[in-house]
């Protein structure tokens, strides 16, 4: 899979890059080449008709797509919160309705937690009759249009004493606009293409049918440790491609110091599974490096680094993105320590 991934990073994602970044768009072909390759089963196993694989495939195939093309892996990535949800939940008809297509690609999907997650949180979850009334906002919500479902998390409004932070609601819903559900376009600097968009909810309702779990906010944010280190894929991925430019470029021996850099994020990254107090440091770096790593492209290739048709000026784009998505108030004061010029 890994021998896959670059092929299609090499062959297919980056030389459309550009284009995609332009016409801020991506190809369906793009997704129907990763669910032919079997990309959209990563998160099953082999138990549930998906792909086996170690967690150090993993985070280099996410790599190494993102070094390809960050828009299409970024979007392509929310697929697999739907796809682990569906293999964890209990609700044994939900997942026999959905699972399986959404292994072999035929349904796409995305999620949106970050509703769920701050204190006080965005988004409300009221137990109702037959469900939950959802209410609030989900600030994030990549891949609309492109996703046919959602996987959405909002905090239950009944707390009980002495549990502040509440339980975590979770369910799948149709990713369209309509009754309860009002959609905001977002205009970003970088992978527009994602369809990143902010959702509003007002009474939407969530049946108990569609729920895949209820669980504490320790537990809910113990799993996002996971997401967390490979969403520092994307960081990677961005410094990859940047090294691999700057020593083309004729810059050996920078590039060398960076990948040396790298490699020292990689393994800061996979430490952080085992210690979560490291993680957000580590992914810090790794931005930093990232939005470093593509400052000194834009300085290899000279004036040509600020042309709209060049990649120096898309991947500096791109690590700006990296910067804050997927972030945490942890992760924001790590960077702003490094970019500030303190030490870590």
């Amino acid at each position: 899979m890994l021998e896959r991934a670059h092929t299609i990073a090499e062959n297919v994602l980056f030389p459309a890059a550009l284009d995609v970044d332009a016409q801020a768009a991506i190809p369906d072909s793009h997704f129907w080449l990763l669910a032919d390759q079997g990309f959209y089963g990563l998160a099953a196993g082999e138990a549930h008709g998906g792909v086996e694989i170690d967690f150090p495939s993993l985070a280099g195939i996410l790599e190494t797509l993102s070094s390809g093309c960050l828009t299409t892996t970024f979007t392509w990535m929310q697929h697999h919160g739907l796809v682990r949800a569906l293999t964890r939940t209990t609700n044994e008809a939900l997942r026999d309705k959905y699972l399986g297509a959404a292994i072999r690609g035929e349904v796409h999907g995305g999620v949106a937690y970050a509703g769920a997650i701050p204190q006080p949180p965005r988004l409300w979850a009221t137990a109702t009759q037959g469900g939950w009334a959802l209410n609030g906002e989900a600030p994030l919500v990549t891949g609309w249009g492109i996703a046919d479902l959602l996987l959405v998390s909002a905090r239950n409004t009944a707390m009980a004493v002495g549990q502040a932070a509440g339980t975590i609601v979770t369910g799948v819903i149709d990713a369209a606009a309509g009754r309860g559900i009002t959609v905001e376009k977002l205009e970003m600097v970088a992978a527009q293409g994602s369809n990143t968009v902010r959702l509003y909810f007002e009474d939407y309702f969530l049946p108990d049918g569609k729920v895949t779990s209820e669980i504490s906010h320790e537990e809910f944010l113990a799993n996002q440790r996971f997401n967390a280190r490979l969403n520092g894929c994307l960081a990677t991925g961005i410094t990859t491609r940047c090294i691999r430019l700057i020593d083309v470029a004729g810059e050996a021996e920078i590039a060398r110091r960076l990948q040396a850099e790298l490699d020292a994020v990689r393994i800061r990254l996979d430490a952080g599974l085992d210690d979560p107090a490291t993680l957000p440091a580590a992914r810090a770096a790794a931005a930093e490096l990232a939005y470093r790593s593509a400052g000194a492209l834009v300085v290899t290739v000279g004036s040509t680094g600020i042309l709209a048709r060049q990649h120096a000026q898309r991947l500096v784009r791109e690590a700006t993105f990296t910067l804050v998505a997927a972030g945490r108030p942890q992760i924001k004061a790590c960077l702003l320590n490094l970019l500030g010029g303190g030490y870590e």
